[in-house]
């Protein structure tokens, strides 16, 4: 059958069909146009995104329920070291997964954790960490730190005896491992990259910024990406400001993991930290593609260049300590920061890249007490040269 179309008929499907091509490539806006000129390096997050009723469109729950089981996993293990009590393996895998109610309140330090609110959240760690990796690899990485927890709870038998090569204990007020290795210092560090610097740069600033913008989600008050944005944001700090009133000489807000190790370790960049998430934030309202993409990937390169920082800071405090303690101390925070920079895409490092470094430093029979400054210069060096630093 041929479907023949008047003239007139023809005219006003071309017209619908060239306005139809025109919409396609333009996202519809949700939001009123926002003026970047307005933020300012102390714009609070939260109350700056509203939508024409005033609401704030700023979810940050996830986010900040992730960072607070990440603090909660380190408090475990550092309390149970600091009072000679054996940490259980069971407790971390179970915190990790979120599995059987593990979480405990916390009133005394800088984060307060509501034990409750995170056993029945919904959210976990270890569905995300390495989630950028494919399928088998993030299986692998999760089964990695799965291990540590194995490995120190094994520790921590021994936390009443005197730490020495092949054997496990404590050396000063530092639980350590037979080859000398802190577990605790690399558990830690290895999350700020599998967990922190993964999701947030590899993720949610990666695939996650080409999520759907032209519609709220559900009953919520937030695009898909609008969320992804709030959620980077959430699990880098808890505060409304990121490092509000910090100078180079003191940090002017708590904060924990790749949040803290910002401040220490890039000097030159981490006051930009916060008004780039702003300002990504507020491309997201103005669909300005190009705009959120020049944030996204500041704040990833960034992130990563701290990773790396820290990694060679640490390293060289093994040429300035004075005990053995210390040394280890050191060592163990350095070899999980060596351990993230598997995460750092856009320096193009991997897992090789990491192992084989770990690998050079305490891959022989007694670990940390076999490290000599050859080893420490030769991961210094291949740090360096990699990261441009």
């Amino acid at each position: 059958m041929y479907n023949i179309l008047k003239p007139k008929m023809l005219f006003v499907f071309v017209v619908l069909a060239l306005f139809s091509c025109e919409e396609d490539n333009e996202t519809p806006s949700l939001r009123a146009k926002f003026d970047y000129a307005t933020l300012t390096p102390l714009t609070p997050y939260t109350s700056t995104f509203v939508d024409a009723s005033g609401s704030t469109t700023v979810n940050l729950f996830e986010g900040n329920t992730r960072y607070i089981m990440f603090y909660a996993i380190n408090n475990y293990m550092t309390s149970r070291i600091s009072a000679n009590e054996q940490i259980e393996a069971i407790k971390l895998k179970n915190m990790f997964s979120n599995t059987g109610s593990p979480f405990d309140d916390i009133s005394t330090g800088s984060v307060l954790v509501d034990g409750e609110v995170l056993n029945t959240s919904g959210v976990q760690l270890r569905n995300v960490v390495a989630f950028s990796k494919p399928a088998t690899q993030a299986e692998a990485e999760r089964a990695a730190l799965k291990s540590n927890f194995e490995q120190i709870e094994e520790a921590s038998n021994h936390i009443l005896e005197t730490a020495s090569a092949g054997q496990a204990g404590k050396l000063g007020t530092r639980l350590v491992d037979a080859k000398g290795i802190e577990l605790a210092q690399v558990i830690q560090k290895s999350l700020i990259g599998a967990l922190q610097l993964d999701y947030i740069g590899n993720v949610l600033m990666e695939e996650g910024l080409n999520a759907d913008n032209t519609r709220v989600v559900g009953d919520k008050n937030y695009t898909e990406l609008e969320h992804n944005w709030d959620i980077a944001y959430g699990l880098l700090t808890l505060n409304p400001v990121y490092l509000e009133g910090s100078t180079d000489g003191s940090r002017g807000t708590f904060e924990f993991g790749a949040g803290s190790y910002i401040w220490e370790y890039n000097k030159g960049s981490y006051a930009d930290i916060h008004p780039a998430f702003l300002k990504g934030r507020a491309a997201i309202v103005n669909n300005d593609h190009s705009t959120l993409q020049e944030q996204a990937t500041f704040i990833r390169t960034e992130i990563e260049k701290t990773v790396a920082n820290a990694a060679l800071g640490y390293l060289g405090k093994w040429k300035t300590d004075q005990t053995e303690a210390d040394r280890a101390h050191h060592i163990g925070e350095g070899l999980g920061f060596i351990y993230s920079l598997r995460f750092a895409t856009i320096h193009e490092a991997d897992a090789a890249f990491s192992d084989d470094i770990i690998e050079n430093l305490v891959g022989a029979p007694n670990g940390f007490w076999d490290i000599d400054a050859d080893k420490i210069n030769a991961a210094s060096e291949a740090i360096s040269t990699k990261f441009g630093l």
